[in-house]
């Protein structure tokens, strides 16, 4: 399945299995923890899609590099 989540003025989809949706919840608690992290602020600006695998966040730039982000 696929949410759109909002950070900093920026819309960004999620992918995640549909028995997961917990884990878009556990994501959203760390974006709000990184909120005043100014390099992953700036990183943020060039995500194109999450893809959600249990409770890891793969953050994909739009140069296709990938940012693994644990979520717990």
């Amino acid at each position: 399945m696929t949410k759109v989540i909002t950070f900093k003025n920026r819309s960004v989809p999620v992918h995640y299995p549909s028995e997961q949706l917990s884990y878009i919840e556990l994501l959203h608690n760390k974006l709000l923890e990184m909120e005043y992290n100014f390099d992953f602020r700036k990183k943020w600006k060039r995500i194109k899609s999450v893809e959600m695998i249990r409770d890891v966040a793969i953050l994909q730039y739009t140069d296709g590099t990938k940012l693994y982000l644990e979520v717990c």
